[in-house]
Protein backbone atom coordinates (compact mmCIF):
# COMPACT_ATOMS: atom_id res chain seq x y z
CA UNK A 1 0.00 0.00 0.00
CA UNK A 2 1.88 3.13 -0.90
CA UNK A 3 0.48 6.65 0.37
CA UNK A 4 2.18 10.35 0.50
CA UNK A 5 1.01 12.79 3.20
CA UNK A 6 1.02 16.23 2.59
CA UNK A 7 -0.45 20.13 3.33
CA UNK A 8 -2.43 21.95 1.56
CA UNK A 9 -1.07 25.24 0.55
CA UNK A 10 -3.63 27.50 1.25
CA UNK A 11 -5.56 26.54 4.21
CA UNK A 12 -2.34 24.08 5.98
CA UNK A 13 -4.94 21.34 6.43
CA UNK A 14 -3.12 17.67 5.87
CA UNK A 15 -4.27 15.97 3.37
CA UNK A 16 -3.28 11.79 2.32
CA UNK A 17 -2.88 10.16 -1.23
CA UNK A 18 -3.14 6.20 -1.64
CA UNK A 19 -2.58 4.08 -4.09
CA UNK A 20 -5.48 3.43 -6.64
CA UNK A 21 -6.47 0.13 -4.93
CA UNK A 22 -6.63 1.82 -1.52
CA UNK A 23 -7.44 5.22 -2.62
CA UNK A 24 -11.02 5.70 -0.18
CA UNK A 25 -8.26 5.75 2.40
CA UNK A 26 -6.61 8.55 1.76
CA UNK A 27 -10.44 10.36 1.77
CA UNK A 28 -10.80 9.09 5.09
CA UNK A 29 -7.46 10.62 6.57
CA UNK A 30 -7.80 13.73 4.89
CA UNK A 31 -11.81 14.25 5.48
CA UNK A 32 -12.51 12.11 8.48
CA UNK A 33 -9.68 12.20 10.76
CA UNK A 34 -7.98 15.47 9.41
CA UNK A 35 -6.06 17.10 12.57
CA UNK A 36 -8.22 15.29 15.31
CA UNK A 37 -5.54 13.66 17.47
CA UNK A 38 -8.28 12.57 19.70
CA UNK A 39 -10.03 10.49 16.84
CA UNK A 40 -6.39 8.52 16.42
CA UNK A 41 -5.63 7.70 20.17
CA UNK A 42 -9.74 6.46 20.27
CA UNK A 43 -8.66 4.28 17.36
CA UNK A 44 -5.23 2.98 18.17
CA UNK A 45 -6.52 2.34 21.66
CA UNK A 46 -9.10 -0.35 19.12
CA UNK A 47 -6.54 -1.39 17.68
CA UNK A 48 -4.75 -2.26 20.94
CA UNK A 49 -8.08 -4.11 22.12
CA UNK A 50 -8.11 -5.76 19.14
CA UNK A 51 -4.74 -7.19 18.90
CA UNK A 52 -5.10 -8.15 23.06
CA UNK A 53 -8.39 -10.28 22.25
CA UNK A 54 -10.61 -8.05 24.07
CA UNK A 55 -12.44 -7.40 21.49
CA UNK A 56 -13.54 -9.20 18.26
CA UNK A 57 -14.69 -5.79 15.85
CA UNK A 58 -14.78 -2.26 16.52
CA UNK A 59 -15.94 0.46 13.97
CA UNK A 60 -16.37 4.06 13.73
CA UNK A 61 -19.16 5.30 11.45
CA UNK A 62 -17.71 9.18 10.09
CA UNK A 63 -19.87 11.77 7.66
CA UNK A 64 -19.18 10.25 4.77
CA UNK A 65 -17.07 6.62 5.29
CA UNK A 66 -17.15 3.90 7.82
CA UNK A 67 -13.78 2.56 9.35
CA UNK A 68 -14.27 -1.23 10.62
CA UNK A 69 -12.10 -3.35 11.77
CA UNK A 70 -11.77 -6.87 13.16
CA UNK A 71 -8.72 -8.82 14.38
CA UNK A 72 -6.81 -9.21 10.92
CA UNK A 73 -8.25 -6.72 8.53
CA UNK A 74 -9.53 -3.03 8.38
CA UNK A 75 -12.16 -2.02 5.66
CA UNK A 76 -13.11 1.88 5.10
CA UNK A 77 -15.95 1.87 2.79
CA UNK A 78 -18.73 5.02 2.05
CA UNK A 79 -21.58 5.49 3.63
CA UNK A 80 -23.73 5.61 0.89
CA UNK A 81 -22.84 2.09 0.12
CA UNK A 82 -26.30 1.14 2.25
CA UNK A 83 -28.19 1.62 -0.40
CA UNK A 84 -32.06 1.04 0.29
CA UNK A 85 -33.21 -1.12 -2.59
CA UNK A 86 -31.11 -3.04 -5.30
CA UNK A 87 -32.86 -0.45 -7.90
CA UNK A 88 -30.58 2.45 -7.10
CA UNK A 89 -28.15 1.12 -9.14
CA UNK A 90 -28.55 0.06 -12.15
CA UNK A 91 -28.65 -4.29 -13.32
CA UNK A 92 -25.54 -3.53 -15.05
CA UNK A 93 -23.97 -1.32 -12.81
CA UNK A 94 -20.97 -1.58 -10.75
CA UNK A 95 -19.41 0.89 -8.69
CA UNK A 96 -15.59 1.11 -8.81
CA UNK A 97 -14.72 -0.19 -5.72
CA UNK A 98 -11.33 1.73 -4.98
CA UNK A 99 -13.30 4.71 -4.71
CA UNK A 100 -16.14 2.93 -2.46
CA UNK A 101 -13.98 0.65 -0.41
CA UNK A 102 -10.47 -0.65 0.32
CA UNK A 103 -8.95 -3.32 2.94
CA UNK A 104 -5.65 -3.82 3.92
CA UNK A 105 -4.29 -5.76 7.23
CA UNK A 106 -4.98 -4.28 10.42
CA UNK A 107 -0.94 -3.88 11.43
CA UNK A 108 -0.53 -1.94 8.05
CA UNK A 109 -3.06 0.30 9.12
CA UNK A 110 -1.79 0.95 12.63
CA UNK A 111 1.79 1.70 10.70
CA UNK A 112 -0.40 4.28 9.01
CA UNK A 113 -1.98 5.53 11.47
CA UNK A 114 1.54 6.08 13.41
CA UNK A 115 2.82 7.96 10.35
CA UNK A 116 -0.25 10.20 10.00
CA UNK A 117 -0.37 10.87 13.97
CA UNK A 118 3.23 12.36 13.51
CA UNK A 119 2.33 14.50 10.12
CA UNK A 120 -0.17 16.11 11.92
CA UNK A 121 1.82 16.60 15.00
CA UNK A 122 4.88 18.39 12.57
CA UNK A 123 2.38 21.18 11.66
Amino acid sequence: MEYEFRRDIASGAPWASFSMEHQIMGQWFSEELGNDNGICEQVKRAIEQLQHGKLNDWQLVGGDLTLQMDTEQVRIYANVLDFESDADIEENMSLYDAESEAYCGLEDFEQVLDSWQRFIAER
